[in-house]
């Protein structure tokens, strides 16, 4: 949240009289105008237009990576392309960047429709890593270990016990078609900005330079893309004062839930949305065991930029990929809240605490975390 600017401004008093304390405006009383960020909203459209490139770039330069996928790493049926699409995430550093690539590679047909179901699932569960990551670098700076790391541990594991349960009702609703006949068209309005801005300058690539480094190319775009669409987000002060507020939502299921899936709407990034809860947990702000619904929520709107991609590709079983992937979350969240919340919160949280109980059992976990990917990969 920005900070809010307070504006003061003397009033004239009569001769004689003693000067009259300025009255403080709030900014809510300046007209709405002056609230707009020219600077950002321009960031914003080169966000977005480095976003459709991107995508257009990697469309075009999949095919050209198919020797390498099915090849040379062996990602032909969903097991490996889940464990590739982890260890991509681990990579990049973030999973939207990997689920985009999963979606350019089922167009192109380097991946059949489950493989890139599972891809994009295991880009969720390797982007879960960056909170922990960020929780490790709050322990290097001298804060609590349990209290950092916890964090990240209980976004990892709540993610892994929705995401899995959901890849297998995920793949039923895919054998089946059940959500085949929803369908979003992308439009004369898109397609014509597509043609007059967007295909041009990937034409012009294209005749230069090889499909792989095409491909290669649009995930480097991608990659910008997100963090000029970080820089039009309203910066983010922590304090007492300003997150008070949450202390009567944070008890709600609903509205954690709610909150979560709002706020990685907003910022596209489930990586964002979820690192804001280390600092908040780390000052005593927000607890651990209110934040399992926040995640939850994230874990689905997290989506709507992959969304986005299947509709740039113009390929409805891709956007089908998408819309189960969103359902299938969904529904595995909302029976964990309904109907087990308590005894799953106090899983997790005994999870999380034996985890960090100790140092071995941290190295552990951390090797676990890269070895399962790659055992993956290899079956």
């Amino acid at each position: 949240m920005s900070e809010i600017d307070i504006d003061t401004q003397p009033v004239d008093d009569p001769p004689g009289d003693p000067p009259a304390l300025a009255i403080p405006l709030p900014a809510r009383a300046r007209p709405w105008w002056q609230h707009i960020r020219l600077e950002k909203i321009g960031i914003f459209i080169a966000s977005l237009y480095l976003f459709i490139l991107a995508i257009s770039l990697m469309k075009e330069g999949a095919s050209g990576l198919s020797s390498l996928v099915q090849n040379v790493l062996h990602v032909t049926n969903p097991i490996s392309a889940l464990g590739f699409g982890w260890l991509f995430a681990y990579v990049m550093m973030s999973g939207s960047p990997v689920a985009a690539a999963a979606l350019a590679f089922f167009n192109a047909g380097v991946l059949d429709q489950l493989s890139a179901f599972a891809m994009i699932t295991g880009s969720r569960l390797g982007a879960s890593f960056i909170v922990l990551f960020i929780g490790f670098i709050y322990t290097l700076r001298g804060r609590d270990r349990a209290t950092s790391l916890g964090m990240g541990l209980l976004s990892l594991s709540v993610t892994a016990s929705t995401y899995l349960p959901a890849l297998l009702l995920g793949t039923v609703l895919l054998k089946t078609g059940a959500l085949d006949q929803i369908q979003f068209k992308s439009g004369a309005l898109l397609t014509s900005f597509m043609d007059l801005i967007i295909d041009p300058a990937v034409d012009l690539l294209v005749q230069w330079i090889p499909s792989w480094m095409i491909f290669l190319i649009g995930l480097g775009i991608i990659l910008v893309s997100f963090n000029l669409f970080d820089k039009c987000l309203p910066q983010m002060s922590i304090k007492e004062s300003r997150v008070g507020w949450m202390s009567r939502l944070v008890y709600r299921p609903a509205v954690m839930f709610s909150l979560g899936a709002i706020i990685t709407l907003v910022s596209m990034s489930v990586s964002v949305s979820l690192s804001i809860l280390v600092p908040l947990s780390s000052r005593g702000f927000v607890r651990r065991e209110n934040v399992i619904p926040y995640i939850m929520g994230a874990n689905i709107t997290t989506f709507i930029d992959t969304l986005l991609a299947a509709i740039l590709l113009n390929n409805q079983p891709a956007f089908t990929i998408v819309l189960v992937e969103m359902f299938s979350v969904s529904v595995i969240s909302i029976i964990i809240l309904s109907q087990f919340y308590t005894t799953y919160l106090h899983q997790m949280l005994k999870f999380v605490v034996q985890v960090t109980s100790t140092n071995r059992n941290l190295a552990f976990f951390m090797l676990l975390l890269l070895l399962i990917p790659l055992v993956l990969l290899m079956l």
